[in-house]
C-alpha cells in the first residue's frame, strides 16, 4: 500500500490502527456472527458498543454527570438550527462571534428562529484574527453566547475560552474537539461533527448541560427537540451506528496515546513544523493570519505568485501529500493537521514546503 499523508479539512484522516482494527471487525464484530453495520441498534451487541463510546468521551474530555451527551445527524450545519430552536426562546435573542465562514452560517439559520445580536466580528479585517474580548457588545440578558473556537476554512482559532460572564456559552467544536483538553463545565452547549477528529461523517456530537433541556420553539418537529433525544439516549430513532462505532475505536485510540493533554502537545508541535516553514521562506510562503490566532489544525497559506499553484499540488500530490487545495472560497493552500495526522506528516510537508521554495523561488 502507497503511504501517504492526507491533509484534507474533512472527511479528514483517521488514525491507522482504528482503520486496520475496523477492517479485522467489519464481517464479524467479535465474533457475533455479525458486521456492526447489519446488528439492531437496539440489541445487546450494539447498546454495549455505544455505551462504550459515551463512556470513552466522557473520560476523554472529563465530561461532568450534570451534562447530557448526544449521538446525533445533520452535522454541524443542522446544529446551526437547533441550537436556537432549543434555546433561543429562554430570552427571544442570542449574542454571536463572528470570526469567519462558519460563524456566518451559524449567525444566518439562527436569525430565522430569534434576534441575534452580533457581538464581535472580525470581517472587517478578512477574518484574520479574533475580535479582542474588551470590544464584544454582549447583552447580559441573551439566551447564549456562540462562538467558533476554530474556522476550518479561514484558521482563526481561540487559544482561550472566552468569559462570558452567567449566560450560556455555546460553541461550534467540530475542527477543534479532542486537539486539547477542554473544560466543558464552561460551557453551555458544545457541537461537533465527527468528520475531523472523531471518525467518519454521518455522526454529530452534542454535549449539553442538563438545565438547557425542555425548552424547544413549539411547533418544531420532535427530531429537533434535544430533549427527545436525551430522555431516548439518542436512540428515537435508528442512529448513526457505524459512525458511533468507528467513534467508539477513536476515542480508545486516544486514551491509549495518553489522551488529550499528550495530543495537545503533539499537534502544537506538528503546527509550530509547518509554519515555521511557511514564516521563514522568505516570502515564497504567506500565512494571513494573525500569529495570535493561528490554529493547529487547519493552516491556510498563499504562494507568492498563484501561477504556481498547480504545480505546487501535483508535486506535493507526487511525494504522497494529498488534499492540500485551500477552500474554494479562499483559493490558496490548506493543510489540516487533525490527530490523526503523525509528526512524520507534519514534517515531510515542511520538508517538501522548503524544497519546493527552493527550486521555484
Amino acid at each position: 500500500m502507497t503511504t501517504v499523508f492526507n491533509f484534507g479539512a474533512g472527511p479528514a484522516v483517521m488514525p491507522r490502527e482504528v482503520l486496520d482494527q475496523a477492517r479485522e471487525e467489519l464481517v464479524d464484530w467479535r465474533g457475533c456472527g455479525m458486521s456492526v453495520m447489519e446488528m439492531s441498534h437496539r440489541g445487546a451487541e450494539f447498546m454495549d458498543i455505544a455505551a462504550r463510546a459515551e463512556s470513552g468521551l466522557r473520560e476523554l474530555l472529563g465530561i461532568p454527570a450534570q451534562y447530557k451527551l448526544l449521538f446525533l445527524q445533520g452535522g454541524a450545519s443542522l446544529q446551526f438550527a437547533m441550537v436556537p430552536i432549543n434555546l433561543i426562546g429562554r430570552a427571544g435573542s442570542a449574542d454571536y462571534i463572528n470570526t469567519g465562514e462558519w460563524s456566518k452560517k451559524a449567525i444566518a439559520e439562527a436569525r430565522r428562529f430569534g434576534a441575534v445580536n452580533v457581538a464581535a466580528s472580525s470581517e472587517a479585517s478578512g477574518f484574520t484574527s479574533i475580535p479582542p474580548r474588551s470590544t464584544w457588545q454582549l447583552n447580559p440578558r441573551a439566551a447564549y453566547v456562540h462562538y467558533t473556537p476554530n474556522e476550518t476554512i479561514g484558521g482563526v482559532e481561540f487559544h482561550d475560552v472566552p468569559d462570558v460572564g452567567g449566560v450560556p456559552l455555546v460553541a461550534d467544536m467540530s475542527s477543534t474537539i479532542l486537539s486539547r483538553p477542554v473544560d466543558v463545565s464552561r460551557f453551555g452547549l458544545i457541537y461537533a461533527g465527527a468528520q475531523k477528529n472523531i471518525g467518519p461523517s454521518g455522526l454529530t456530537v452534542v454535549i449539553i448541560r442538563e438545565d438547557l433541556l425542555g425548552h424547544v420553539r413549539e411547533g418544531m418537529p420532535v427530531m429537533l427537540d434535544y430533549k427527545l433525544h436525551a430522555d431516548h439516549d439518542s436512540m428515537y430513532n435508528t442512529p448513526p451506528t457505524f459512525p458511533i462505532y468507528m467513534a467508539g475505536l477513536v476515542f480508545d485510540w486516544l486514551k491509549r496515546q495518553g489522551g488529550l493533554s499528550v495530543m495537545a502537545q503533539r499537534n502544537a508541535r506538528k503546527a509550530a513544523l509547518v509554519y515555521r516553514a511557511i514564516d521563514e521562506s522568505g516570502g515564497f510562503y504567506r500565512c494571513p493570519v494573525d500569529p495570535a490566532a493561528r490554529s493547529w489544525m487547519n493552516v491556510p497559506f498563499l504562494l507568492h505568485d498563484t501561477a504556481l499553484d498547480k504545480a505546487f499540488l501535483k508535486a506535493s500530490a507526487e511525494r504522497g501529500l494529498l488534499q492540500l487545495k485551500g477552500h474554494r472560497s479562499v483559493g490558496g493552500m490548506r493543510a489540516s493537521l487533525y490527530n490523526a495526522m503523525p509528526e512524520a506528516g507534519a514534517a515531510a510537508l515542511a520538508e517538501f514546503l522548503q524544497d519546493f521554495a527552493r527550486t521555484h523561488g
